[in-house]
């Protein structure tokens, strides 16, 4: 885009921001009765040609911004997994290593990978988000690739650890990235779509494993499985930042009057600041630490997240205990991954499309719950139904963690302190560590107490998202008091200044 095209919608999208933020008596009258009811605004196109336009954005977006943050997703879930995959064929006894070693190894990990993420996603706004999502996606698959010449216990401790320096800041940063193209009810979705490429990893994994498995060679199965999953990713993370666009306003594959619209409806989404989007003040990061609505679901998060951060690594190892080999055991982890896949979408689409988080989040983590207690409850003599049980489980493990990322980063308008939030929101894979440390080869072949305290947990965690919901209806009729005393020039007058800061401001109604 030439500086004079620069100019040109700098100076429209001014006036877009300023006719957002005035307020009359009719505006006045309609964010009372939205903050009464809790129903968030947001981009909502005013025509039928706005809104086939708006879709037609959607799908380039779709189309040239997407898939490669899923693919570099999938094989991020993919080195997740394949610690599990390759157990299975005999890695921890190879090396003549511990069975618990890749427990160990995994709980390192995350102990690497959760308290970086926020200085992580903090590099990626400075560095630029796109050129830091094709950096941190070439060290972890060069890292990949190294498992496959590790000889012991250290070593594979010491490659987890520096994975989870590279990786601590993909999912946060990237789905930051993501909030800068999509408006909040049709972010959900996309986010859904992403994180589906870790339920697809396990998928893929499997079959990843199966075919690398029956591999005949000089190296071991697991070793060629490091190999092609490495070799995968350095490759997708080298085309990385010459393909993904620095921002709507600079995406290279859009027209000047795209570019312009797809500026405008984010303004209008969100009424930010010209370009706070490109800008990370301490104040971000201030708002972002002593974020109240953050802290209030964090917890619940961290234990929502210990099915599909902590039992997924060693669902191949609880299958195997069914009494499938090795290889096979791979291949049946495929269908409980593609109807979690499933279902995720189906959800994330609901949730965009009646504008509603709190009941699809309940509903996944009920599921979650009934195949958790159908798997520990059924004997162990009956496989198929126990392995009925892991598939319901894995129907509902992938909702709640994407919806709480669209739910949080809807609840926070302004850019720079929701790429902080959503890094701090990061921590929910502390649910990794606590599965990890679970699901330990001497509660095998059943693994019941594993399952049974896990169970236990995500009820606390059903709760929690329960008075979550509450919490924010509490505020916004709070903010409703607030703004019925208030004049529609005090209104505007607070909307705009900087009192209150983002989604502090009376003015703002906080999704539920």
């Amino acid at each position: 885009m030439s500086m004079l095209e620069k100019e040109v919608v700098t100076e429209d999208v001014g006036s877009v921001v300023r006719d957002v933020q005035h307020v009359d008596d009719k505006a006045a009258s309609h964010l009372k009765e939205e903050l009464q009811s809790s129903k968030q605004g947001g981009y909502v196109p005013s025509t039928p040609e706005e809104k086939k336009y708006s879709k037609a954005l959607n799908r380039k977006f779709d189309f040239f911004i997407l898939p490669f943050c899923v693919l570099i997703y999938m094989f991020n879930g993919l080195d997740r997994s394949n610690l599990g995959n390759a157990q299975t064929d005999g890695f921890t006894s190879d090396l003549h290593m511990r069975p618990s070693a890749i427990n160990t190894a995994t709980s390192l990990f995350f102990c690497t990978f959760v308290p970086l993420q926020p200085l992580s996603v903090i590099i990626g706004k400075k560095v630029g988000q796109s050129t830091y999502l094709g950096i941190i996606g070439l060290g972890w698959g060069i890292l990949t690739l190294s498992h496959a010449w590790v000889k012991n216990e250290a070593q594979l401790i010491a490659v987890r650890l520096l994975i989870g320096v590279f990786e601590s800041g993909f999912y946060p940063t990237c789905v930051s990235y993501l909030s800068l193209f999509y408006p909040r009810f049709d972010l959900a979705f996309r986010i859904a779509i992403f994180y589906g490429a870790y339920a697809v990893a396990g998928a893929f994994g499997g079959v990843i494993a199966y075919g690398c498995f029956r591999i005949e060679g000089r190296l071991h199965g697991w070793q060629y499985l490091f190999i092609v999953e490495g070799a995968a990713t350095i490759a997708i993370a080298l085309a990385t930042p010459f393909w993904l666009a620095k921002a709507p306003g600079q995406s290279w594959f859009l027209s000047a009057k795209e570019k312009e619209f797809a500026e405008r409806r984010m303004i209008m989404d969100s009424a930010a600041n010209l370009d706070s989007r490109f800008k990370l003040s301490r104040r971000d990061v201030k708002e972002a630490v002593t974020d109240w609505k953050l802290w209030a679901i964090l917890p619940f998060n961290v234990l929502a997240s210990i099915a599909p951060q902590g039992f997924t690594i060693f669902m191949p190892i609880v299958i195997k205990g069914l009494g499938y080999s090795g290889p096979t055991a791979n291949l049946m982890t495929v269908p409980p991954y593609v109807v979690g896949a499933a279902l995720l979408l189906i959800f994330a689409y609901s949730s965009d499309h009646f504008r509603e988080r709190t009941i699809h989040i309940l509903v996944g983590i009920t599921l979650v719950l009934i195949g958790l207690i159908m798997a520990f409850s059924l004997p162990l003599t009956n496989p198929a139904a126990r392995y009925g049980g892991i598939i319901v489980l894995l129907s509902g493990t992938f909702i709640a963690a994407p919806i709480t990322v669209a739910w949080l980063s809807g609840n926070t308008p302004e850019p720079g302190k929701r790429a902080i939030v959503l890094g701090i929101n990061g921590w929910g894979n502390l649910g990794g560590i606590i599965g990890s440390e679970l699901f330990l080869a001497k509660y095998g072949p059943d693994y019941i107490w594993p399952l049974k305290v896990t169970t236990g947990l995500i009820a606390v965690a059903f709760v929690g998202y329960a008075c979550y919901y509450f919490e924010l209806k509490f505020w916004n009729r709070y903010k409703a008091k607030k703004i019925a005393q208030m004049t529609p020039e005090e209104i505007e007058a607070e909307d705009s200044n900087g009192v209150r800061y983002a989604d502090k401001k009376w003015t703002f109604v906080y999704g539920v």
